[in-house]
């Protein structure tokens, strides 16, 4: 009777002690902290045009600006704010111009801009200031003044590979005795547009005599276009795409010219 007892004794200390040796003894492999993801998250605005990062060899610096900020398109502001508009506060081509931005310093660019806003009227005046101590701290191989133009959509979309891609125009201001320089300028980034999109850019807008500008600022310097990017009916996707064929073409042109340097 004793030993029946002790023997139950045993095995209810047994079982008791059980979960207490199990949480005790250090298992043989050590659970692995999981790996940090790596983010792979980007943006693609135009991936028939630029599946992979461009490494330019030689990296350059642009600067980007907008006389014009307000301009807007119809299609982006009713998106965003459902009100269809060409001028907007926030929705703007400052929005397309920060992500030309990224797209340059991805490919290795050095890019700036300036976002000063100046009013419509006079606005090349007011706004040269600015751009002239901007390149008073720093020699950039590209300027770019970026603007919307006005034109309806059948004129100012492409389509290309079954992609709709909004239209580029270069301004060319001809009262100034340089001229040459930046439409020479103009035609090179134009020509790798071209490349890339057939039949994305417009001819060259050669602008002089009463009622215009006559220079927008490119006796500043010979690097200096004025860029119409679209019209008042792009859409967002028609003109991230185009803004990625800029950026293609720019990184190629600053490495071409950095190159013959």
């Amino acid at each position: 009777m004793k030993k029946t007892s002790l023997i139950w004794s045993t095995l209810i200390l047994i079982l008791f002690l059980f979960p207490v040796i199990v949480t005790t003894v250090p298992s043989e492999q050590t659970a692995k902290a999981p790996k940090p993801l790596k983010d792979t998250t980007y943006m693609v605005y135009a991936a028939n045009i630029a599946e992979e990062d461009i490494v330019v060899k030689n990296p350059g610096k642009a600067l980007l600006y907008f006389a014009h900020s307000n301009e807007a398109y119809k299609p982006v502001t009713q998106a965003k704010s459902g009100v269809i508009a060409v001028s907007h506060q926030t929705e703007n081509i400052t929005k397309f111009g920060e992500k030309l931005k990224m797209q340059l310093m991805s490919s290795g660019i050095e890019t700036d801009m300036l976002t000063v806003g100046v009013p419509h009227t006079g606005a090349y005046r007011k706004i040269r200031p600015y751009v002239e101590k901007k390149l008073q701290e720093k020699k950039y191989d590209l300027i770019i003044d970026l603007h919307r133009d006005d034109p309806k959509k059948d004129r100012t979309t492409i389509v290309y590979n079954a992609e709709n891609y909004a239209k580029i125009g270069f301004v060319i201001g001809m009262e100034h005795p340089n001229f040459e320089r930046n439409r020479a300028k103009a035609l090179s980034l134009k020509k790798e547009m071209e490349l890339l999109v057939p039949g994305i850019t417009r001819d060259l807008i050669m602008k002089h005599g009463p009622g215009v500008d006559g220079k927008y600022n490119q006796d500043l310097d010979p690097s200096l276009l004025v860029i119409e990017l679209g019209g008042i009916e792009n859409t967002e996707d028609e003109l991230n795409r185009s803004v990625a064929v800029i950026a293609k073409a720019a990184a190629t042109v600053i490495e071409n010219s950095s190159a013959v340097e």
